[in-house]
């Protein structure tokens, strides 16, 4: 796992679980680690998280095994947090499986949500997606038109650090009617992001039109052509 992966995971651990709260049941979809592969989400999860990794294949950190991708083994309203990081990019039909998610998450649970805004190709077994900064609010759109009522709490591109990677994060709660539960937001506690959206209002915070890698190819275009010099 990339490291902004794990970063932007402990953030959401810190900003959205109370300390106090005993026995979050928290599943991670596509737990699977992979040769060289470094950490999992379960490594920086609290104390208080009941963690249980899920794949479509058996191997570490894999608690269950899915049968379909697109059925999650679990009953109505019994799960609290469900992750998924650098999943939703490898699944044809990501739609599917969100709607799975808020079928299996309680009133009031949470969706994390971590998913590249960039990045290689990278084929596990496909790779089909990349997101943007409405990419959430498509997803609140599509459970709407399911007969559901989730709400996006915030979402952002966070920055690279040590790779090419520019995370697209999202953290979504079930039922609109709890997000008052969370006050707390992940883009208040760092500054290193850009095209945020947020819980109540339309617009978008540090809007930047050109992402990470296209303003460093500028850069990189000016001091070439001489218009450009470092100080």
């Amino acid at each position: 796992m990339h490291p902004t992966a794990m970063v932007n995971a402990k953030h959401f651990f810190d900003t959205y679980l109370d300390p106090a709260h005993s026995g979050y049941f928290t599943i991670e979809i596509g737990s699977l680690i992979v040769p060289n592969m470094r950490g999992s989400l379960r490594e920086i999860a609290p104390a208080n998280v009941e963690y249980v990794g899920i794949d479509f294949e058996a191997g570490q950190n894999v608690d269950v095994v899915l049968d379909d991708p697109y059925r999650l083994p679990f009953e109505n309203q019994s799960v609290d947090i469900c992750l998924a990081s650098s999943v939703f990019e490898h699944s044809e039909m990501f739609w599917l499986l969100f709607l799975e998610i808020m079928r299996i998450l309680k009133p009031d649970g949470l969706f994390y949500l971590n998913v590249p805004s960039n990045g290689y190709f990278h084929r596990y077994p496909v790779d089909c997606w990349r997101f943007y900064p409405d990419s959430a609010e498509a997803l609140v759109t599509w459970g709407k038109r399911n007969s559901l009522e989730p709400a996006l709490l915030e979402s952002y591109v966070s920055a690279q650090s040590g790779d090419v990677w520019n995370d697209f994060v999202a953290v979504f709660v079930k039922d609109r009617n709890f997000a008052s539960k969370y006050p707390g937001r992940i883009t208040s506690r760092i500054s290193d992001f850009i095209n945020a959206r947020l819980f109540g209002t339309n617009e978008i915070v540090n809007r930047r039109d050109a992402p990470e890698d296209l303003l460093k190819l500028q850069t990189i275009g000016k001091i070439a052509s001489g218009n450009l010099k470092i100080r």
